[in-house]
C-alpha cells in the first residue's frame, strides 16, 4: 500500500533563484518518513524515547529529473519495497504539477539507541510495515 502526502516547497527550501536547494529536499523527505511511521502507529517520539529505537539512513540513491520551484506543491509517494530483520527498503517519487522532479531508493535500519547496533523490528512495527509492502505484479 502506497503512502502519499504533499508538502509545499517554501522560500527557505530554495536558492536565491527560487529553485529547490537539494539538501532541503532531504530534510523534507525525512519529515515525510516520520509521517509515514506515525501513520502506521509508530510515531518517532515513542519509537525513540520509549522504545529506544532509531532509524538511520544507510543508503540513499537520488535521481533528479527536473527542478522544483518556490511554492510548488510537492507530491510524495513512498513505497515499502522490502522489510528485513532490521532493514527497510523504500522507494520515493516526488512530483509537482504532474511532473516527476526526483526519485530515491532509500534504506533505513532499526538500531538500538543504547548500543547503536542494528536490532530487529518489533513484531507490531514489522506487521504494520509488511501491510504496506509492495508486491510484484500487484
Amino acid at each position: 500500500m502506497v503512502f502519499r502526502t504533499t508538502r509545499p516547497l517554501r522560500f527557505g527550501d530554495c536558492d536565491p533563484s527560487g529553485i529547490a536547494y537539494f539538501p532541503s529536499y532531504l530534510n523534507i523527505l525525512i519529515g515525510v518518513l516520520e509521517d509515514f511511521f506515525a501513520s502506521i502507529g509508530a510515531d518517532w517520539k515513542t519509537l525513540n524515547q520509549q522504545r529506544q529505537i532509531a532509524t538511520p539512513t544507510v543508503r540513499l540513491d537520488l535521481t533528479f529529473v527536473k527542478p522544483g520551484f518556490h511554492a510548488d506543491q510537492l507530491e510524495f509517494t513512498l513505497k515499502v519495497m522490502a522489510v528485513g530483520c532490521s532493514s527497510l527498503s523504500l522507494e520515493h517519487e516526488v512530483h509537482a504539477n504532474g511532473d516527476l522532479l526526483w526519485s530515491a531508493k532509500h534504506k533505513i535500519v532499526a538500531t538500538s539507541m543504547a548500543t547503536h547496533k542494528a536490532c530487529a523490528w518489533p513484531d507490531d512495527i514489522r506487521a504494520a510495515l509488511s501491510n504496506h509492502l509492495e508486491t510484484q505484479n500487484a
